[in-house]
């Protein structure tokens, strides 16, 4: 686990692919020309940028648990509620793997995502995107979705995506094959496990009781000293 900086330069949003094409949905600080984060894996990926790495370092598996930042233009209706903030917390899982191995990866990154969700035991989707609901900078993604009974929607909870070398090579991550041979960019890939506070969200609508209550999942009760009911009290 890592724990990186939450305002970054454009050199990192650049190379993970957010500037300059989603630069109006980032939060700009004029007086210093930095951004705040508008994703963990832009601060985790760019921890690597410029350097070379040995094929023992692979795969490298990081993640970081962090506020990230969206001005949501032009989304003006979804932003009343908790549904779609300007800022919220994720927990990111970042990865750097040999390329033969990056689309293997992005199913183990996704069967996390779907574990945790499992565990809570709550309703959800996994979309395959088409391309043209995928960032120009993705080869391939999913996205999983809860479902939100009292909005009678789904809403996305993670995305794990792999970048096949795209990043890399905007960040200048290389790896070594073996100590003689000419270096190679890697495949860098994330996924969110998951985002908050849709899934809050979903767990409150799907184990809300008839009398308001909320009833608190198994998984969850021994983080909160065995406690089974959220009532009115708390």
């Amino acid at each position: 686990e890592v724990f990186p900086p939450v305002v970054v330069n454009t050199a990192a949003v650049t190379g993970t692919g957010q500037y300059p094409n989603l630069k109006d949905d980032m939060y700009w600080l004029e007086r210093d020309d930095l951004w705040l984060n508008p994703t963990a894996e832009v601060p985790v990926t760019n921890l690597l940028q410029d350097e070379i790495l040995t094929k023992e370092d692979l795969p490298l598996k990081l993640t970081a648990y962090l506020p990230s930042f969206r001005r949501e233009v032009g989304k003006h209706a979804d932003t009343k509620g908790i549904i779609r903030v300007h800022e919220f917390r994720k927990t990111e899982m970042v990865n750097f793997v040999e390329p033969s191995k990056s689309y293997e990866r992005l199913e183990e990154l996704r069967k996390n995502a779907e574990d945790l969700i499992n565990g809570l035991q709550l309703p959800y989707r996994v979309l395959l995107l088409c391309t043209g609901d995928m960032s120009f900078s993705c080869s391939k993604c999913y996205d999983l979705e809860l479902y939100a009974p009292g909005k009678d929607a789904w809403l996305e909870a993670s995305s794990c995506s792999n970048f096949t070398d795209f990043q890399a090579r905007r960040a200048r991550i290389k790896y070594r094959p073996e100590p003689h041979l000419k270096s190679e960019f890697v495949h860098t890939l994330n996924g969110s496990g998951l985002a908050l506070p849709r899934t809050v969200v979903a767990v409150m609508e799907n184990y809300q009781n008839k009398d308001g209550t909320i009833t608190i999942p198994e998984v969850l009760r021994p983080y909160m000293r065995g406690q089974e009911v959220i009532d009115k009290r708390h």
